[in-house]
C-alpha cells in the first residue's frame, strides 16, 4: 500500500483534512484511536467511523515483528515480516534513532553488503515504511529516522519521498533528523531539491578512485567520486544541512595513504562530515576490517588535515549486524563469499 492510496480511501469514507491528519498522526506514532482530547465518535463523521476498523486492520497487517535481536550497545535489530511473507530489517539505534529498509533486497550489489547479494526482490511501499516506524515506536521513542537499511532509496524514490513527507509533518520528525542515504543518483538530487520536506543527505563514497568504486558498487549510477561530492555540496549549501559521506573501511582495499590524500583533495573546504565505519564482519566473507588502532590513526590524520571525520562502529555488531544478515539467516541462506580479489586489483592499479 502507498500513503496516497490510504488518503484516498479515507476521503472516500468521508474524512476531511483534519480527520485525515489525525488518523495519519495516530498511525505513525503507534497511538490508539482514542488518543487526544476529542473522542473519535464526536470528531469523526459516522461514515468514517464505520470504515475505520477495516482500514486500521489493514494498516496493522502491513508489517509485524518476526524476531528481535537486542545488542549489547542498546540497539535492537528487528526482522520485520511484511504481509506477503517477505522480510526486511529495521534497527532501533541508541539515542532514539531508527534505521528503516526501503526495498526487499537491492539492485546495486555492493561487494561488502549482504543485502545486494540476492538482487532486488521488490519495492517496499510507502505505507510499509511507515509501518516499520510504527512498530519501532511501540517499543521505544523514535526521534530520528535514517533510510540506511536494506535497499537503495533512490531506486524507490516515490515511496521513500512519500514516507519522508509524512514523517516530516504529522510524524513529527525534524527534517534534519530524516536521513536519505544513497549511492548517488542524478534523479534523486533533482527530486530532493523540489520536495517540501528536505531530508539530510548521506552519500556512500567508500573510495576516491572511480575504478575501485565501480568494482565495489558495481551497479551504482555512473557518477565519479568528484561528481558525487559536487552534487552533495550543492544540496548541502541549499538546505543548510552538512552532507554525511559514508566510508566502509575495508582492510587493504580503501584504508591506504593514497585514499587519505584523495579524501583531503575531495573534501577540503566542503560542507560535510566523513563517517568512517569499519567493515561489519560477516562469516565467510573475504573482506575484513582494519584494526581499531589503524581506524583511529586514519581518523586522526584526516582531522589533522582539516577533514571533519567521525569514526563510527555499526550498531548491533554482536547480533548479525550487517544489513541483510538477519534476513539471510532467517531464510536459511549462508553468507556469500565476496570477491575481494577484484577490488584489490583495482586498488593496486594506477591512480584514478
Amino acid at each position: 500500500m502507498r500513503i496516497h492510496e490510504l488518503k484516498r480511501r479515507l476521503r472516500e469514507a468521508g474524512a476531511g483534512p483534519s480527520h485525515e491528519q489525525r488518523i495519519l498522526r495516530l498511525w505513525s506514532h503507534a497511538l490508539p484511536r482514542d488518543s487526544g482530547r476529542r473522542l473519535p465518535h464526536s470528531f469523526f463523521p459516522s461514515s468514517l467511523m464505520q470504515a475505520l476498523p477495516a482500514i486500521e486492520a489493514e494498516l496493522a497487517g502491513l508489517a509485524r515483528i518476526h524476531t528481535v535481536h537486542p545488542g549489547a550497545d542498546g540497539s535492537e535489530r528487528l526482522l520485520v515480516a511484511l504481509a506477503d511473507g517477505q522480510t526486511v530489517e529495521s534497527v532501533l539505534l541508541p539515542r532514539d534513532g531508527l534505521c528503516v529498509s526501503s526495498q526487499v533486497g537491492c539492485a546495486v550489489g555492493c561487494q561488502f553488503c549482504m543485502t545486494g547479494q540476492g538482487g532486488l526482490l521488490r519495492q517496499v511501499g510507502s505505507a510499509e515504511i511507515i509501518a516499520q516506524v510504527a512498530l519501532a515506536r511501540m517499543r521505544r521513542k523514535v526521534r530520528k529516522v535514517v533510510f540506511m537499511g536494506m535497499g537503495e532509496p533512490a531506486h524507490n524514490l516515490d515511496n521513500v519521498m512519500e514516507a519522508i513527507e509524512l514523517l516530516g509533518t504529522v510524524g513529527n520528525i525534524g527534517h534534519k533528523n530524516l536521513v536519505f542515504s544513497t549511492v548517488g543518483d542524478p534523479r534523486a538530487f533533482e527530486r530532493l531539491q523540489q520536495e517540501r520536506v528536505k531530508p539530510a543527505l548521506a552519500l556512500s563514497l567508500h573510495t576516491t578512485k572511480a575504478a575501485l568504486r565501480k568494482t565495489l558498487l558495481p551497479r551504482a549510477p555512473d557518477m565519479t567520486p568528484e561528481a558525487l561530492v559536487d552534487a552533495g555540496e550543492r544540496y548541502a549549501r541549499a538546505t543548510g544541512y552538512p552532507i554525511q559521506y559514508q566510508w566502509a573501511l575495508l582492510e587493504g582495499v580503501n584504508d591506504g595513504e593514497d585514499e587519505i590524500e584523495g579524501i583531503v583533495r575531495l573534501l577540503s573546504g566542503k560542507y560535510g562530515v566523513l563517517n568512517m565505519i569499519p567493515f561489519n564482519a560477516v562469516d565467510g566473507v573475504a573482506f575484513s576490517r582494519p584494526s581499531w588502532e589503524r581506524c583511529e590513526q586514519i581518523a586522526r590524520t584526516l582531522h589533522e588535515r582539516g577533514i571533519l571525520t567521525k569514526l563510527r562502529d555499526s550498531a548491533g555488531q554482536d547480533v548479525d549486524g550487517g544489513c541483510g544478515q538477519l534476513r539471510a539467516r532467517a531464510a536459511g541462506g549462508s553468507p556469500v563469499v565476496l570477491r575481494r580479489g577484484a577490488a584489490t586489483a583495482a586498488t593496486a592499479g594506477s591512480p584514478q
